[in-house]
């Protein structure tokens, strides 16, 4: 049946649904000859799937017995195999398709799980950009040494481990740890691999290979989480050890008594325990593959059993859990400004910019029903605001100390950014015409509650 790690010889996805439609396909048959009158025609459909279903559980169990691992799956073998040598083909063709169907579920869960970690890896920089004798040549990342000195471009990933050597680096590291805010860093800083460059280019000297950085240890994470058995299907492993010899003796034992080998077959049917394998595996992989696509990640099956028996929930830092991206939560004005016009213009000329926060405004306003329009001699300073024309006014927009030298900050700003650093939200400064508009309050949307509500806490 289906394990969290299925043997090297067994089916492939492809294989399993083929094996399934033909299971689906050889019964109907079957069904509609017997109905038909033509009795021998329906066994004959029913044995041929028995079969066919035989090829890949047969397989799977020789090489698990060559690997020395006992596995229930014997016991359908047996019972398919008895169903076609005493004439019972519709009962083999049952447990064909039970055990073709439970493969391809399986396919199907194990398929979502792969495709988060195929995001992971698709996300992973394959390429870095290294300073040699004075020039800069494009490496992999697998050459790359402590040491060497790197040049990361605006929106790259951050390839390996590395300490900044020169200027300011204002990275995203949403997909590390979670916060939407962006991270500034200063020379000499520790740079995680993993971040994207939100702001300008910097000069990075690794101090790690690729396989030793962080980024490259969270995929190793969820690969093994993939890897893993779950504690309750190494029991069920464990058990078959006990469980076959049982089976084995209770039908020879009915056969025996009744002198009908018609009913071993029936215990052996009936033993076939297709639910308790399939369900545990089938739950532990769509379990993993569930969390990884919301960013957690499980390291295996032992880790998620351990979260279901669990009753206190301990949560680091603000006791929360974010979306990882921001949302335009407040706007601020100053004087006899219109929120919405500010907002506008704010996210008109924010359509051009690829910070991180540039997108929330645009988003929020969008929300708003806002129409925006598009700006005119756009010119960004990475990691510090951007200026440009909107509908003919001039618009400047970013950190309050970049604004403040465009324009002056009236005194309730100061206490707008003071209140919105002990909220542990970002603030982000409008000036309109040479005047201090409005500050746009962005925060990562806290799961607190949902998260109580479904544990019961």
């Amino acid at each position: 049946m289906a394990e969290a790690k299925r043997p090297p010889l067994g089916v492939r996805p492809t294989e399993s649904n083929l094996f399934l439609l033909t299971a689906v396909a050889g019964i109907a048959t079957g069904g509609i000859l017997w109905f038909g009158g033509n009795r021998h025609a329906a066994g004959t459909a029913w044995a041929v799937t028995t079969a066919l279903g035989l090829i890949p559980i047969t397989r799977d169990v020789v090489g698990g017995i060559l690997r020395r691992e006992a596995g229930v799956d014997l016991i359908a073998v047996l019972a398919m195999a008895g169903a076609l040598a005493f004439g019972e083909s519709l009962a083999g063709a049952v447990i064909a398709l039970m055990l073709s169907s439970g493969r391809s579920l399986e396919d199907f869960a194990d398929g979502r799980a792969h495709r988060e970690l195929s995001a992971l890896l698709a996300r992973a920089p394959r390429t870095a950009n290294r300073y040699v004798d004075g020039t800069l040549e494009q490496v992999p990342v697998e050459a790359l040494r402590p040491g060497d000195r790197l040049l990361v471009r605006p929106g790259e990933v951050v390839p390996v481990d590395g300490v900044l050597v020169s200027g300011r680096a204002v990275l995203d590291e949403s997909a590390l740890t979670g916060e939407s805010r962006p991270v500034e860093r200063e020379q000499g800083d520790a740079i995680r691999s993993g971040g994207v460059n939100a702001g300008d280019s910097f000069d990075l000297r690794a101090i790690a290979t690729s396989e030793e950085s962080t980024y490259a240890g969270i995929v190793r994470l969820v690969e093994e989480a993939g890897r893993q058995k779950a504690p309750f299907v190494r029991m069920a492993d464990r058990y078959a050890l006990i469980f076959i010899p049982v089976t084995l003796v209770i039908a020879g034992g009915a056969w025996l008594v009744t002198g009908d080998p018609v009913r071993a077959l029936a215990v052996l049917v009936v033993a076939t325990p297709c639910p308790l394998i399939l369900a545990a595996p089938i739950a532990i992989v769509a379990g993993i593959s569930q969390a990884a696509r919301r960013g957690i990640i499980v390291k295996g099956g032992a880790a998620l059993e351990a979260l279901a028996r669990a009753t206190v929930l301990l949560l680091d830092k603000t006791g929360t859990l974010t979306a990882g991206s921001p949302e335009l939560s407040d706007v601020e004005v100053f004087g006899d400004h219109d929120p919405e016009d500010a907002l506008r213009l704010a996210a008109s000329l924010d359509q051009v910019s690829a910070h991180v926060l540039a997108a929330a405004i645009v988003r929020g306003a969008r929300s708003r029903g806002l129409a925006l329009e598009f700006p005119t001699d756009p010119r960004e300073e990475h990691g510090n605001g951007i200026e440009g024309t909107v509908a003919g006014r001039r618009v400047a927009l970013g950190k309050s100390a970049w604004i403040a030298q465009r324009a002056s900050l009236p005194p309730r700003a100061r206490e707008v950014r003071r209140r919105s650093a002990m909220e542990g939200s970002s603030c982000v400064f409008v000036a309109i015409d040479g005047t201090v508009a409005a500050a746009f309050i962005l925060r990562s949307e806290e799961h607190t509650s949902e998260l109580q509500s479904r544990l019961h806490l």
